[in-house]
């Protein structure tokens, strides 16, 4: 655990940034491992499991209770339904693709953050952004097509949908936060959306769901803990090094993706979506420094004002 008044390292932030996305990688595989589990029954385990680490971690932190008061119980609501949607999604798609093919489609999500971002918060699309935006689109083109080319009626192609919708909404989810970030606390929305996750995740169980063996139970068990786990590591991280520092090491994920679906499922990636993982990357790498680019220049501009020399 990492106190709230910790000093920047950016070497440790990194560190537990690779912490988290390979601790998120195992939780995949753990849902993916318990195929006759209907998802919102997983995300049920996911959210709930999870309540008791971040609780414990949220004290630990001294944001318990006053860490988690909000401004906007509506504006948590919504961001927690739409990433409950995007996390049921997700695990839906895990059932019909490859790992390293979810985990390579997921990377869609900050490139459509950042078209949401212009239309919902009126941020600028300047040539550099449309050109990144671009790019990943024709790498998710080429990452989903060869699933899309059998026909919208079998289930590479629902999955390939399910998991391209899952990254849609996460970067929903995260343009509501980040439209959140000035008022609400990083504790608050870790907290209620794992509530709402958990209460959403409920709704689904008129629809089929299962008393699960011993060993799926176990893997659902586990999805939960390390989901808690890496929603800790995660968090930390971000209080040890800046967001544009650490984001190129969220891609960690598509190599473990890569090991773990080839020793543990006997998933083989294609070249087609090797090449359009990297296109994707590529253009998450371009905007992430293109961000920072601009975050400097932001900051240097208030510099120069607070002195007076414009």
């Amino acid at each position: 655990m990492f106190a709230a008044t910790s000093a920047a390292s950016p070497v440790r932030g990194i560190f537990l940034m690779i912490s988290a996305v390979t601790v998120f990688t195992v939780m995949s595989a753990f849902i993916k491992a318990v195929p006759g589990v209907p998802a919102g029954e997983a995300m049920f385990f996911r959210s709930v499991l999870a309540m008791p680490i971040i609780l414990v971690w949220l004290a630990w932190q001294g944001d318990w209770p006053h860490g988690i008061r909000t401004n906007s119980i509506r504006n948590h609501a919504v961001r927690g339904l739409v990433g409950s949607a995007a996390m049921g999604l997700g695990f839906a798609g895990l059932k019909y693709l490859p790992l390293p093919e979810v985990t390579a489609i997921r990377f869609a999500t900050p490139v459509v953050m950042v078209v949401l971002a212009a239309l919902m918060l009126g941020e600028r699309l300047r040539l550099i952004r449309i050109t990144a935006v671009a790019l990943g689109l024709v790498g998710v083109v080429i990452i989903i097509w060869p699933r899309l080319s059998f026909g919208l009626n079998n289930t590479e192609a629902l999955g390939a949908l399910m998991v391209l919708g899952s990254a849609c909404l996460a970067a929903l989810a995260q343009v509501f936060v980040k439209g959140m970030s000035g008022t609400e606390t990083t504790a608050a929305i870790v907290f209620w959306f794992s509530l709402t996750s958990t209460g959403a995740s409920l709704l689904t169980l008129p629809f089929g769901w299962v008393w699960p063996d011993p060993g799926e139970a176990a893997y659902l068990v586990g999805a939960g803990l390390v989901g808690g786990m890496g929603q800790i590591l995660l968090t930390s991280s971000y209080r040890l090094a800046d967001a544009g520092v650490l984001a190129p090491f969220t891609y960690v994920s598509m190599l473990w993706s890569v090991v773990i679906g080839y020793v543990w499922f006997d998933e083989v990636p294609t070249r087609p979506m090797l090449f359009g993982a990297a296109l994707v990357i590529l253009a998450g790498v371009v905007i992430v420094l293109r961000e920072r680019q601009l975050g400097n220049e932001t900051t240097a501009r208030r510099k120069v004002r607070a002195k007076g020399l414009q």
